[in-house]
This record gives structure tokens, C-alpha cells and sequence, in this order.
């Protein structure tokens, strides 16, 4: 079984796990009825249509 000839220091483990468990910034699109950016497979907030037909009733 291999060994690690010398214990990895806390700056390069914090450093390794910051890099790989970085969140990205949610994917956006845009609404084709009314053309505002919206987060995908949601209602649109502005108009409150989705997959082409209104679901929520706004003014």
C-alpha cells in the first residue's frame, strides 16, 4: 500500500477542496414570451408563463 512520505500541509488541502466545491452561478434563460431573464424549467416571474401557457395570472 503506498504512503505519503510527509503529511500534506492545511494551506494545500483548503486550497485543493476550494478549487473542486466552488458553486457556480445558476444557468439563466429567457423567456420567449416576454424576453426577461428567468432560471431554467421555472415559471416566468414577469409574465407567469411557462411552456407557452400562462400558469400564474399577473397584471
Amino acid at each position: 500500500m503506498a504512503v505519503p512520505k510527509q503529511k500534506t500541509g492545511r494551506a494545500s488541502t483548503h486550497t485543493r477542496r476550494s478549487a473542486n466545491d466552488r458553486i457556480d452561478a445558476p444557468s439563466r434563460s429567457v423567456c420567449p414570451q416576454c424576453g426577461e431573464v428567468k432560471l431554467p424549467h421555472r415559471v416566468c416571474p414577469n409574465c407567469g408563463f411557462y411552456k407557452n401557457r400562462e400558469v400564474i395570472e399577473t397584471e
